[in-house]
């Protein structure tokens, strides 16, 4: 009987271990605030099983007019690591963190990058565009700086850290690869592109692409009339038939654009967010190849 008891105790301990080996893992993570969604996933990327993940503007959502709320003030208390974009993305990061009283570890994940400029909306001054992310080899400095961070907080983590960031940096290699083959085949003519908001510098850089957006780089700035017309004015003229919206962003604009120069808008992009569980572009690799792959089919097009 008692050769039974323990036989039948033996499993019931066994479970009762892991399950405190689990409550006890799941306590040493580092909770980590990312400002969005992108940062979110790249932080999950280095992070790994050593850290758990929040953001503070979620997939389709605009982090240009996000308005932080009481509960995100008591959700940056809880993080170790909060991680920003930088270069004025969130110009609501720094009134949030003085007003939460957050003392915590701070990461600008675009430190080190070389910022380009754009003018502004009246023309007669340039603004940092802050959509580095839009360029891979820029975003293979975030994960640096991502584990650097990590390392800091979690000496012993350090070496998994650097290892998960120079495997994903690989990966970024890969797809930057994959999209110059899939571009060079269009000709440097036809590569042109309307899209929502001017998001997309960076990656016109890299990549050879001219883009052009009735909004600025923010999308809380309203284009006037103007600026709308000659938008038209220049897309009759360059027969540009290549237009996108945003995931994040309101379709009004485009949509009556398109009629009006009777093009047919192209699928949405995934530009400043990922998109939900069940869309195409659940990471940043996947959000970079859906829209490599969009916006060829519509310079083709052109």
């Amino acid at each position: 009987m008692k050769k039974l008891f323990r036989l039948f105790l033996k499993p019931i301990v066994v479970l009762a271990i892991c399950a405190l080996a689990n409550v006890s893992n799941a306590a040493d993570k580092i909770p980590v605030l990312a400002s969005f969604s992108i940062l979110g996933d790249l932080v999950r990327v280095v992070g790994a099983d050593r850290v758990t993940v929040s953001v503070l503007v979620g997939p389709d959502e605009d982090a240009h007019v996000f308005e932080p709320k009481p509960s995100d003030a008591k959700n940056i208390l809880q993080a170790q690591l909060l991680v920003t974009n930088g270069l004025g993305f969130e110009h609501w990061a720094q009134k949030l963190i003085k007003s939460s009283g957050y003392k915590g570890l701070v990461v600008v994940a675009s430190q080190g990058v070389m910022a380009q400029n754009m003018p502004t909306e009246k023309g007669d001054s340039v603004e940092t565009d802050p959509h580095a992310w839009q360029d891979p080899s820029n975003v293979a400095i975030y994960v640096r700086n991502i584990a650097a961070a990590l390392s800091k907080l979690d000496p012993a983590g350090a070496r998994i850290y650097q290892l998960n960031s120079e495997v994903y940096t690989n990966e970024l290699k890969a797809l930057d690869a994959d999209a110059k083959i899939q571009i060079s085949l269009i000709p440097v003519a036809k590569r042109k592109v309307i899209t929502s908001h001017d998001a997309f510098g960076y990656f016109g850089a890299h990549y050879g692409i001219k883009f052009l957006a009735p909004q600025g780089i923010s999308t809380n700035i309203e284009p006037s009339a103007k600026q709308i017309a000659q938008l038209i004015q220049q897309i009759q003229m360059e027969k540009i038939k290549a237009i996108f919206f945003e995931n994040m962003s309101s379709s009004k604009l485009l949509s009556q654009l398109s009629k009006d120069v009777g093009v047919t808008v192209g699928p949405e992009l995934y530009v400043d967010a990922l998109s939900k569980a069940d869309g195409p572009a659940t990471s940043y690799l996947k959000l970079m190849r859906y829209n490599v792959t969009q916006l060829v089919a519509g310079m083709k097009k052109n």
